[in-house]
C-alpha cells in the first residue's frame, strides 16, 4: 500500500485510465493529426502514423485488435472512461472523424479525497478538470477530428441518455471497486449505471482491466493492487443490466504472475518497486505490462 500511495502522490490519479501510467502519457509527443476526410482514415493507417513512443505500447495495448473487438467505427459516439493524458483519446478523435463524438468521463469528485494524499491545490485542479479538458484536447483531432465533451461520473447530463454507441473502459474499474468495497460510496455502481444510461439499446460496453489470477482471494483482488477478477467484473456488469457477449485473449500476458505482496504498478511503465534496484527493474521489464482481460458487454436492445 505504501507503494500505491507513492504512485498516486506523484500526481497520477483522476485523469488516467490506469492511475499509475500518467508519466509516459502526459509527457508523450502529441502526433500531428492526420488531415484527411474522416471516411478515408483507416485504423491501421492511423496507428502506423503515431510516434515511436506511442507504438512502443502497442505490444501490450493492442489498440487495433482492441478497438475492433469492441466494435468502434468512424462516425460513432464513444464514451471513454478516465482519459488521462489522452493516449486512447487522441486515436479516437482522429479515427471517429468529424461525424463522430468522443465523450470522456472522470471519477466522481467525491472519490478524490479518499486517496488521502490529495491536498487542497490538487483537489481544486480536479474541480475544474471538466472545464479545462475541452481546451487541452482541442487540437488532438485535427481539422477533421470528432467533437468532444467531458464529464464526471455521477453528473453526466440526462440529455446524453441513449446517445452513445460504445463505452470504452481501459483500466478504469479498480479504484471504483476498491473504494466502494471499503464503504466510501457507490462509485462502481454509479459508473456502471451511467454507462447503461448513456448507451443506446444494443450499444456496447468494452472493458480492458488488469486481470487477477483466479487463485487469488477476493480480498487480494479488491482493486487496491490494481487487479480485479474477471468473474467479478462480469458479475458487476450483469448486475447493472448488461449482457455478457464474450472475452478476448488479445491483452493477456502470461508472464504477469503476481505474488501475494505484488501490485500491478511494479510492472512497466510505472516500475515503482524497482526505481533504485536495476536488477529488479530488469526482471519487471522482462515480464512486461500487466495481463489484462478484454470483455464485451451489450445493453439489451429495446423490446
Amino acid at each position: 500500500m505504501r507503494y500505491l500511495l507513492l504512485i498516486l502522490a506523484a500526481g497520477l490519479v483522476g485523469c488516467q485510465s490506469d492511475t499509475t501510467e500518467a508519466p509516459p502519457e502526459t509527457t508523450q509527443t502529441v502526433p500531428a493529426p492526420m488531415e484527411q476526410a474522416a471516411e478515408s482514415i483507416s485504423l491501421a493507417a492511423l496507428l502506423d502514423a503515431q510516434p515511436d513512443e506511442v507504438k512502443a505500447r502497442y505490444q501490450y495495448r493492442n489498440p487495433e485488435q482492441t478497438l475492433e473487438f469492441v466494435g468502434i467505427e468512424p462516425g460513432m459516439t464513444v464514451l471513454e472512461g478516465l482519459p488521462g493524458g489522452g493516449w486512447y483519446t487522441k486515436l479516437l478523435l482522429q479515427y471517429l472523424g468529424s461525424d463522430g463524438t468522443v465523450l470522456v468521463a472522470n471519477y466522481n469528485l467525491d472519490l478524490y479525497p479518499l486517496f488521502g494524499f490529495m491536498n487542497e491545490e490538487r483537489l481544486a485542479e480536479m474541480a475544474v478538470w471538466q472545464e479545462n479538458w475541452q481546451e487541452s484536447s482541442a487540437d488532438w483531432g485535427g481539422e477533421n477530428g470528432a467533437s468532444t465533451a467531458a464529464y464526471h461520473f455521477g453528473s453526466i447530463p440526462e440529455d446524453r441518455a441513449g446517445t452513445v454507441d460504445v463505452v470504452f473502459f481501459p483500466r478504469v474499474l479498480h479504484n471504483l471497486a476498491r473504494f466502494q468495497k471499503a464503504g466510501n460510496g457507490d462509485f462502481l455502481d454509479e459508473a456502471l449505471a451511467d454507462v447503461y444510461n448513456v448507451l443506446k439499446p444494443g450499444g456496447v460496453f468494452g472493458v480492458v482491466q488488469h486481470r487477477a489470477p483466479d487463485d487469488k482471494s477476493d480480498d487480494w483482488a479488491d482493486g487496491s493492487r490494481g487487479y480485479l477478477k474477471q468473474s467479478f467484473v462480469i458479475e458487476q456488469a450483469e448486475k447493472a443490466g448488461f449482457e455478457f457477449v464474450g472475452s478476448s485473449d488479445i491483452n493477456l500476458n502470461p508472464n504477469d504472475q503476481p505474488g501475494e505482496n505484488d501490485i500491478v504498478w511494479r510492472l512497466p511503465p510505472s516500475l515503482v518497486t524497482s526505481r533504485e534496484d536495476e536488477a529488479l527493474r530488469a526482471q519487471m521489464l522482462a515480464i512486461g505490462e500487466s495481463s489484462r482481460m478484454t470483455l464485451k458487454f451489450v445493453k439489451p436492445a429495446a423490446e
